[in-house]
């Protein structure tokens, strides 16, 4: 905490310096995540003026790599059709061999709203496809928790009984 403290500000500060989680092990593959900022359009706390395009220049520095899969993060509860992260994914990646889209939110999209056209492509096509996140509330998980005893097996095959139940209704 101190360290990004010192780097970025504590107040709201955004570096393009990467922070590095390294991972050993011989049972999975070399792999870098990146974590990318989203794209912030009105300055806050100590934030540059021009920090939308500053964002915008970290992110496409990364994007624009060959090596990078992309995933477009896009929250359920907005239109689309206007999402920056799709829109820079279009650019980056023109032909869509690089990008997976990620819906986000679907757990508080109103009453009656279907994302079906959303993940399954019908809105803005993607070769790779969607994948719906759905978010449980902290009073879910503590219940949840409760209810498998901590038992990690059973938290895996809890965890996808709630998330088909979802999907199902």
């Amino acid at each position: 905490m101190a360290e990004t403290e010192r780097e970025a500000g504590g107040n709201k500060g955004v570096s393009d310096k990467q922070i590095r989680l390294k991972i050993f092990s011989p049972n999975v593959l070399d792999i870098t995540l990146v974590d990318l900022p989203g794209l912030t359009k009105v300055p806050v706390g100590d934030q540059p003026s021009d920090i939308e395009a500053r964002i915008r220049t970290m992110i496409m520095s990364y994007i624009k790599l060959q090596s990078c899969l992309i995933l477009a993060v896009t929250p359920a509860n907005s239109d689309l059709a206007n999402s920056d992260a799709l829109q820079m994914a279009g650019i980056a990646d023109p032909d869509g061999y690089r990008t997976i889209g990620v819906i986000t939110k679907l757990d508080i999209m109103d009453r009656g709203t279907d994302a079906s056209n959303f993940l399954l492509g019908k809105v803005i096509p993607l070769r790779l496809g969607y994948v719906g996140v759905v978010n449980r509330s902290q009073e879910v998980i503590c219940q949840f928790l409760n209810d498998v005893g901590g038992n990690y097996h059973k938290v895996c095959h809890s965890s996808i009984n709630l998330g088909v139940k979802f999907f199902i209704h």
